[in-house]
């Protein structure tokens, strides 16, 4: 237990810290410090933890939720003094609408309703832990150099690092909070720290634009609060007054598929599916470490993290399958608009909303081989997506844009970043990293599901548009330019120290997978389905042969060449000159460009994005009709 309230209180600690620094020396050591105990911390708790099983914490939480709904109440204070002074009348309503709900539930919850574990810990909530820790961690010393660049290309922006990293390390401490909670009333609590977080470093800037789709995000995500405050409501006038989420689970689909619905809900709109993905993609208004924190450790990760959770309640329910089409059509129709994106940001914006799409719909599938898949795709890609969304901070610095044709060539001009993107993008869609695993398993998930043609179609078409935009990115970065200037000596020692680690995280990952599945997974699935999961051996000895392969493209970059020639490109047998010129067929000197397709009027976001909110607001409906006619059924 002590681990488990040093990870949720020691950030902070921190970010009280950070309120008295006022130089930079003092910030750098008080970053780097809590970083290094936060990660020490979390693998520590893995070490002594592992194979324990599940644990619960039982204290008098009285005076803590106490405390929690005075927080409540002061973080619907700050939203709605936000909201009168942009004169946001949707976000007021919304606010008031969740706060009297909360308000209800203390004025009406009688004493029995009282969780006597509110902390437990169990193989998931390891995993997840390692994931915040490790990675938002990683992201806090990224921030020191970036956020040091950021302002000198930003003069117009007042210097608040140390509010930056106040709402990081709050950030990180509702994370751990939020995986570490038995107590329904503890997880929305922490729950809606999250949502102030991210609305706050979202509008960071304080620009017009992060400051409308801060408010986009903050709406959205309040829904979402709503829609939990409800459930949590609901179970308060059951029978048995359940608010553990042990005794949710347990208690039988009949009686909790309602509140189930509402806090599926509650996870579609954290996580940015369908129709809720606009927030998302509108978040990458902010600093580049925000962006990697909301994608791959926080945020989003609580989405898909709640509804692996219930997953036990969706398998075989009409509520499941539902969900599982939600996610499904978010993941083939944000693949498809993700490429015809051009700005490296967005790529990565709409390839996530994408990939927590699938996990979403391995959660409504729900069976223990769904999520098998489900959490190996948690794991996978909060380490591959962390390392692209840093990457492309720090080239954007160097080179002033994050436009993937303006990436051109980086292989020449910065090698070792571009190695380290080649080993994110591999990550993603390349056998035999983990996303790519994580696939085969759903598909293996999906053939044993109800409908379950339908959703390999899904996938498979969704995995090849995944192919076509990642092989394109990949393409640009290793190409060779002539007389291209190396600027990779300016990166900051900071980042370097992020990105390397990460890097070395993803390989070592495809290493250790195996370990993982058996000692976390499979334990898990183990207590909540009473079987397991896992790849044969066979396939496990292919997939490592493979890896050893795909380590050799990034290091071969790396490795100098002292007989390597760059000759210029031909087009049609005649040689360009080095400002990338040629004489065409009429003798007319011309330039030659070279540039990816977008097929934008295929795969542009006017042309899907309305598709997939209409679709998955229809499946939306269906799911809560679904709940209601069969909840109802029941009680």
């Amino acid at each position: 237990m002590q681990f488990l309230l040093f990870l949720i209180l020691f950030p902070l600690i921190s970010a009280l810290f950070m309120l008295a620094v006022r130089r930079d020396t003092e910030r750098v050591w008080i970053v780097k410090l809590s970083a290094l105990a936060i990660g020490v911390v979390t693998v520590l708790l893995l070490v002594t933890q592992v194979g324990q099983g599940t644990l619960y914490f039982g204290f008098n939480a009285e005076p803590v939720s106490l405390l929690m709904f005075v927080l409540e109440m002061v973080i619907s204070v700050i939203i709605l003094w936000y909201a009168v002074q942009f004169r946001n009348y949707l976000v007021i309503a919304l606010t008031l609408v969740e706060t009297a709900l909360i308000i209800w539930f203390e004025s009406a919850a009688t004493p029995a309703v009282v969780v006597k574990s509110p902390l437990f810990l169990d193989p998931f909530s390891i995993i997840m832990a390692l994931i915040i820790g490790i990675i938002g961690s990683l992201i806090c010393v990224y921030s020191l150099g970036y956020m040091r660049h950021f302002y000198q290309h930003h003069t117009e922006i007042p210097d608040r690092t140390n509010t930056f990293f106040i709402i990081i390390f709050v950030f990180l401490s509702a994370m751990f909070g939020l995986v570490f909670s038995n107590s329904l009333i503890w997880v929305f609590f922490f729950w809606e720290v999250t949502t102030l977080c991210s609305f706050l470093l979202i509008g960071f800037t304080r620009t017009e634009e992060a400051t409308k789709n801060a408010f986009t995000a903050l709406w959205m995500n309040l829904l979402g609060g709503i829609a939990f405050a409800g459930a949590i409501v609901y179970l308060t006038y059951q029978p048995a007054g359940m608010l553990g989420l042990d005794q949710v689970l347990v208690s039988g689909k009949a009686l909790v598929l309602i509140p189930a619905a509402l806090i599926g809900f509650a996870g579609l709109t954290k996580a940015a599916q369908m129709p809720f993905s606009s927030w998302l993609v509108g978040a990458m208004v902010a600093p580049t470490p925000v962006s990697a924190l909301l994608h791959s450790s926080t945020m989003v990760k609580a989405g898909v993290y709640i509804l692996v959770r219930f997953a036990p309640v969706f398998t075989g329910t009409a509520v499941g399958y539902t969900l599982a089409f939600v996610g499904g059509f978010t993941f083939l129709i944000a693949s498809g608009i993700a490429i015809s994106q051009t700005n490296a940001k967005r790529v990565l914006a709409y390839s996530t909303i994408a990939n927590l799409g699938l996990v979403v719909a391995c959660a409504g599938i729900g069976t223990y081989e769904a999520i098998w898949a489900a959490i190996l795709l948690i794991v996978f890609h909060a380490i591959s997506k962390s390392l692209m969304f840093l990457s492309v901070g720090t080239v954007e610095h160097r080179i002033r844009s994050r436009e993937i044709e303006d990436m051109n060539g980086l292989i020449v001009r910065m090698p070792r970043i571009a190695a380290m993107m080649t080993i994110g993008i591999a990550g993603m869609f390349l056998a035999p990293f983990g996303m790519l695993i994580s696939k085969w398993a759903a598909i293996q998930a999906f053939i044993d599901a109800p409908f379950g043609l339908v959703f390999v179609v899904i996938l498979a078409f969704g995995s090849a548009l995944t192919l076509f935009f990642w092989a394109k990115w990949m393409g640009r970065l290793l190409a060779i330019t002539p007389d291209a200037e190396n600027v990779e000596g300016l990166v900051d020692k900071n980042e370097w120290i992020a990105l390397v680690s990460l890097a070395g995280l993803t390989v070592v990952t495809c290493f250790i997978f195996p370990l993982i599945s058996a000692y976390l997974i499979e334990p898990f699935l183990l207590a909540n389905y009473g079987t397991v999961a896992g790849l044969a051996q066979d396939n496990i000895i292919i997939m490592i042969m493979m890896l050893f392969l795909i380590v050799l493209l990034p290091l071969s970059i790396l490795l100098p060449h002292k007989k390597a020639r760059t000759l210029p490109p031909y087009m049609g047998g005649v040689e360009t000159t080095h400002d990338m010129h040629f004489q065409n067929a009429l003798g007319a000197r011309t330039e030659m460009k070279l540039s990816n397709y977008y097929v934008g009027s295929w795969f542009g976001e006017a042309r899907l994005a309305m598709t997939g909110i209409c679709l998955c607001s229809v499946f939306i409906v269906l799911m809560f009709a679904a709940a209601f006619i069969g909840g109802g059924a029941f009680l």
